[in-house]
């Protein structure tokens, strides 16, 4: 693995899955691999368990890591080609993205999609352009379209409780004050499925998501039949892809609840709206797994940076 910008650079998942629940045993058994080097950790919207998972998985590995708030303690960058920079952005991102490429060794980049043009936010100019101008391997923190190590996570923390090989996996939407981005949901969906998994997706109707990442998955829109039997419940909101970046706000219903859940083990990706996304009942109860699914953040982005130092 030279980059991990999307699932499409994992050669097999399941070898993936199974070293990372390694690394999880045994943390430091390769702290050699990152010794002299660095990884810098580049954000351009806001991050708890991404960083500090990433973080921390670095280190694990013996690596040395520079973090940049880039919205925060940067200049404002431009990301446009060819463009008169005679107002308020002081730095082009051509020549942001050079410079860390000579500071680091393998770059990570988490850029949230702007929800003007969905041709744009797909198109996953950003990301691809901080490897461009870089020069150096990259990893996604969160694009546009995919979140790899969320997605990694995931599949790794159904394996570790599953009963059976082919656990029924439900993906449910939920209400949410925002529209928030595909990039989730597509990685859940996506891993899941090239996991094998026997996944159901479920929302209202007119709140597809994009067939690229859900092309063998059975779509239905009752949420009550679609958990039926399921062995694993994921909750996460998503804006339309069709009707692209407009919230949703009158579909309280959909809010996940223990009645609901009839004994699946309940998944989240944190941060989480109490009693909008899903109610206390099934976060404080024993059938939660998002403090594990947190955990499990660390060893992915472990087991993807472990794969990048070793093809070097």
């Amino acid at each position: 693995m030279t980059d991990y910008i999307s699932i499409k650079e994992i050669s097999k998942l399941d070898h993936l899955i199974n070293e990372a629940l390694l690394l999880k045993k045994d943390p430091h058994a390769f702290k050699h691999l990152g010794v002299n080097k660095t990884l810098g950790l580049v954000f351009l919207n806001p991050s708890l368990r991404t960083r500090l998972s990433t973080q921390k998985a670095a280190k694990n590995l013996g690596m040395d890591v520079l973090l940049m708030n880039a919205a925060a303690d940067g200049w404002k960058l431009e990301f446009e080609d060819g463009v008169l920079m005679n107002q308020d952005r002081q730095e082009h991102f051509k020549e942001a993205a050079g410079v860390l490429g000579r500071y680091c060794d393998i770059l990570s980049l988490r850029s949230f999609p702007k929800f003007e043009s969905k041709a744009e936010d797909y198109a996953e100019k950003t990301i691809k352009d901080f490897k461009k101008y870089s020069g150096r391997p990259i990893v996604n923190l969160e694009s546009g379209t995919e979140h790899p190590l969320q997605g990694l996570a995931d599949v790794m923390t159904i394996k570790e409780n599953a009963k059976k090989d082919k656990p029924k996996v439900v993906l449910t939407w939920a209400p949410h004050p925002r529209a928030l981005p595909h990039s989730v949901p597509n990685s859940f969906a996506s891993f899941c499925l090239e996991a094998g998994y026997d996944l159901t997706i479920t929302h209202p109707e007119g709140l597809e998501l994009s067939e690229d990442f859900t092309q063998g998955a059975t779509i239905e829109y009752d949420q009550k039949k679609a958990m039926e039997g399921a062995d694993f419940v994921c909750a996460k909101n998503w804006a339309g892809f069709s009707n692209y970046g407009v919230p949703v706000t009158d579909k309280d219903h959909w809010t996940v609840t223990q009645d609901k859940l009839q004994g699946a083990k309940f998944m989240h990706c944190l941060p989480v709206r109490r009693n909008v996304i899903v109610e206390d009942a099934v976060l404080d109860g024993p059938d939660s797994l998002v403090l594990e699914q947190a955990e499990n953040r660390i060893y992915a982005a472990q087991a993807v940076l472990k794969q990048i130092l070793e093809s070097k």
